[in-house]
């Protein structure tokens, strides 16, 4: 089995609509997909109605959550979205991706960036309006050559000089929502130091006592030698080690499939989910 618990579409910042994303999924040769776009499951009615015969669909999200100074992501699936309190935190995140955007959009103007919020917005369509989507009008601007480039200090990382907060949760807030949901929690990329600071080990650790689930190993932006310090950790904390690929369809490099989780990690997911089941495609064959 060839299991890809970590990707994007349109509901949140990736350029595959959720239908293409699982059908390009199963094309991929992939016999699982998780569906985790930003704060949002407005995705996941259309990806289970189109996921091919062959393709089992995990529902989640990827939630944005802050430890200290640090922003970090935490993966839930398989939660219930009807239940209310996870739910209400969800919408408040989402409530300020607007205003948050069109502040990052003004810092950058102030900076000297011909950017605008109509550009901005045309870019993020009907999806989740983050980053990414600012990236990608400094791309068309020619100001960076990559939606990764624009990721420095110098423009849209933490901390950057067009950077704006959000509103995140406590990720030990996080792990209790979301377990009061029926779903399970794995820490995304966590040593992603390409992308800004990390939390330090311990505070891995003191995840794992509050109920973390897994932590994601295996992930483009970790070097060889993190991967293997993590599923190390994993095996001292008593965590499931993922892998995936963070698809984002054509706004990053990474492929789907480019990591994967092994079968018996994913059993174990689903054994421990009670607010969800995977959903078997019976939307027709891939295309």
């Amino acid at each position: 089995m060839r299991i890809d618990l970590h990707t994007h579409s349109t509901a949140s910042d990736g350029t595959d609509t959720p239908a293409e994303l699982v059908r390009n999924a199963a094309a991929a040769g992939l016999d699982v997909v998780a569906l985790t776009d930003h704060d949002t499951t407005r995705g996941h009615a259309e990806a289970a109605a189109a996921a091919p015969e062959g393709l089992t669909l995990v529902t989640g999200a990827e939630l944005s959550c802050r430890l200290g100074d640090t922003g970090l992501h935490m993966l839930a699936y398989l939660f219930d979205p009807e239940e209310p309190e996870l739910a209400r935190e969800r919408e408040l995140v989402r409530d300020d991706r607007v205003p948050r955007a069109r502040a990052m959009t003004a810092k950058l103007q102030e900076l000297g960036v011909p950017v605008t919020w109509d550009q901005v917005a045309r870019i993020a369509g009907d999806g989740s309006v983050g980053r990414p989507h600012i990236a990608e009008a400094l791309v068309e601007l020619g100001v960076v050559g990559s939606v990764s480039d624009a990721f420095t200090a110098e423009w849209l990382a933490d901390g950057g000089r067009a950077y704006v907060d959000k509103h995140e949760l406590d990720p030990f807030e996080a792990i209790r929502l979301v377990k009061a949901a029926g779903g399970v929690t794995v820490f995304a990329h966590p040593l992603a130091v390409k992308r800004g600071d990390v939390v330090p080990e311990d505070a891995i650790a003191e995840l794992a006592a509050a109920g973390l689930d897994g932590i994601e190993a295996d992930h483009m932006d970790h070097t060889p030698e993190t991967r293997t310090r993590l599923h190390g950790l994993a095996a001292d904390l008593g965590l499931l080690a993922t892998g995936s690929s963070d698809y984002h369809g054509s706004r990053k490099s990474c492929v789907l499939g480019e990591f994967t989780t092994d079968p018996e990690i994913y059993g174990e997911i689903t054994r421990r989910a009670t607010g969800a089941f995977p959903v078997p495609g019976a939307g027709g064959p891939a295309r």
